[in-house]
């Protein structure tokens, strides 16, 4: 009989390669099948990232579960637990048991049951359990949860979950005193995807003592203005992070270290709430990214990794990363737009690095003090709304990036709408909120009202990625409903190219866009350049050109020809982009 199996799975098998090929023929090619037939990308070549995948333990999480349920008594009939049974009953016990918890917390917890990882939240079920079959009326949501407020969001998808919990200030009083004033946001996020990126800095950390029994694993590290404690449990990674700053506590900025205590009250609280078991599924392979074949008159760009020199944070300079790590619409609505530096190009402030001037009047030239790039104080300056772009994920400011030489950089790309109307005041400012912003992908928005930043996630069978947008108004963005949990589709407008840093018309006009990608040391920035050149190549229809500076004494234009071995019809006709 095995052999008769063997033989028909053989059978399925070859039935199922070629009905997939013979679709292949006739059809464009999807995502899967491409990332298994296309070639590996080439040295400077776009290519797709290269993504790990885990196989979670289900086994031990139902053993672990037991041990909670088993904490109350009075609810241990609710679930179906065994003993040594033959595999095929203990699959089908395991499947039973979560999906019991599945049906207790998925009123709380929607969606948890499409979970592929065994699902870990601040949510004593057996104690939640208990109050209902003794009747309790009123089950407040925090008795459960130590302490933290309802979900602010949890969203479950292929790849794993992710959820943000809020402890308000002095929720318990046996937590140390804290002069942070506003609730502390925790997030905690676990994955079957790993993006494989070169990470200078991973695994470092420090091992927590009062937490080893219950987490052997735990590391604590902060970085990239998170605190983070990344855990392996079930053979699943889980990062619980919380943004601070590793300074001293004010009122409106947390510490690193008043962040601590409520984040290990987090992990203390974590119990088994669901998630469904999956069939196993396999490492996703790098390969070049798709194109358009004709080249766009006017788009060029400089190449990855070069920012504007000595824009760098100590001398250093860019990080050259061709990966297209996510297939997203621009994030601005139409073309044309400019990516390019708002800090170190006309009317930037130079990261408040020092500048040479006269009187910042209209028109007046200037210069950064770290450079000899002529600049003047005009916001509308040509070479500010001009190709070509131009990275500055590595360009100098106080944020932590491990990919950047030094650590510290933008972690982001700015980009500017495709033309700056100037007020009507005579000053030389942009009218910020003309210029729509929308969704990249569909997916669902993490922001809390008054934060400055939006972030947009995306959870599918291939990709566990998040995008934040910034220097949009805060007040426009609440009355708007851009608050968590909120689903967009791609290409919904969620908000307007604007100026606002702590205030309104604190910078320019223009958009800051970042991509994180899902590491086992958390959510982790890589530079979205070449994801944007890829984007909006597919909004204009054209491929771009790689800009290289022309000798002094060469035409100014000789940059835009196109490539020698490129046909005569290659070169789009029209411009205006």
């Amino acid at each position: 009989m095995t052999t008769a199996r063997a033989a028909n799975n053989r059978r399925t098998a070859s039935g199922n390669f070629w009905c997939c090929f013979l679709s292949l023929a006739s059809l464009s090619v999807t995502s899967l099948f491409f990332g298994l037939l296309a070639q590996p990308a080439r040295a400077g070549e776009f290519k797709t990232p290269s993504i790990s995948l885990v196989r979670p333990d289900w086994s031990a999480a139902v053993n672990q579960l037991k041990t909670e349920i088993d904490s109350q008594p009075v609810v241990v009939d609710n679930f179906s637990f065994t003993g040594r049974r033959p595999s095929r009953q203990v699959k089908t016990q395991r499947i039973s048991a979560i999906s019991q918890i599945n049906t207790v917390t998925s009123p709380i917890f929607s969606g948890i049951e499409l979970s592929p990882v065994p699902v870990l939240l601040p949510f004593d079920s057996a104690l939640y359990l208990a109050d209902r079959r003794s009747g309790a009326v009123n089950l407040l949501i925090p008795r459960y949860q130590a302490g933290f407020r309802a979900a602010s969001m949890f969203e479950a998808g292929p790849s794993g979950y992710d959820a943000v919990f809020l402890f308000d200030h002095g929720a318990d009083d046996n937590m140390p005193s804290r002069v942070y004033s506003r609730p502390v946001e925790v997030q905690i996020t676990a994955s079957l995807l790993i993006y494989d990126i070169k990470d200078p800095l991973a695994g470092k950390g420090e091992p927590v003592k009062s937490l080893a029994t219950q987490f052997p694993n735990l590391r604590r590290v902060i970085r990239e203005g998170y605190v983070r404690y990344a855990f392996t449990r079930f053979g699943v990674p889980y990062v619980v992070s919380i943004h601070c700053l590793d300074s001293v506590a004010r009122s409106k900025r947390l510490s690193c270290r008043e962040a601590v205590p409520v984040a290990e009250r987090f992990l203390k609280a974590l119990r088994v709430a669901g998630g469904t078991p999956r069939d196993p599924r396999y490492n996703i392979a790098s390969y070049a990214s798709e194109r358009p074949i004709a080249y766009d008159a006017d788009f060029t760009y400089r190449p990855p990794g070069e920012i504007i020199a000595n824009s760098g944070y100590r001398g250093q300079g860019g990080h050259q990363d061709f990966t297209v790590y996510s297939q997203i619409r621009f994030p601005i609505e139409k073309a044309p737009a400019f990516a390019n530096s708002q800090s170190f190009m006309n009317w930037g402030d130079c990261n408040l690095t020092g500048r040479v001037s006269f009187a910042p009047t209209k028109g007046d030239p200037y210069r950064c003090k770290r450079n000899d790039k002529q600049l003047v104080f005009d916001e509308s300056a040509k070479e500010n709304y001009s190709y070509p772009w131009q990275d500055n994920f590595c360009e100098t400011r106080d944020f932590e990036v491990g990919q950047c030489a030094n650590g510290m950089g933008h972690q982001g790309q700015d980009i500017r709408p495709s033309t700056c109307h100037l007020r009507n005041d005579g000053a030389d400012r942009c009218i910020p909120d003309l210029f729509p912003v929308v969704a990249v992908r569909e997916g669902v928005l993490i922001r809390s009202p008054k934060q400055q930043a939006v972030f947009l996630l995306v959870n599918t069978r291939n990709e566990h990625v998040r995008f934040r947008y910034m220097h949009m108004n805060p007040a426009r963005l609440d009355a708007d409903g851009v608050i968590y949990g909120r689903h967009v589709t791609e290409g919904e407008r969620i908000g307007v190219v604007s100026n606002f840093q702590d205030r309104p018309g604190g910078t320019t006009n223009h958009l800051h866009f970042d991509v994180q990608v899902f590491t086992r040391d958390g959510w982790l920035w890589v530079n979205p350049y070449v994801t944007l050149i890829s984007s909006y190549e597919r909004l204009i229809g054209g491929r771009g050109r790689e800009y290289i500076q022309p000798p002094p004494e060469a035409p100014a234009m000789a940059h835009a020809q196109p490539p020698a071995d490129l046909p005569p019809n290659a070169v789009k006709e029209g411009g205006g982009r």
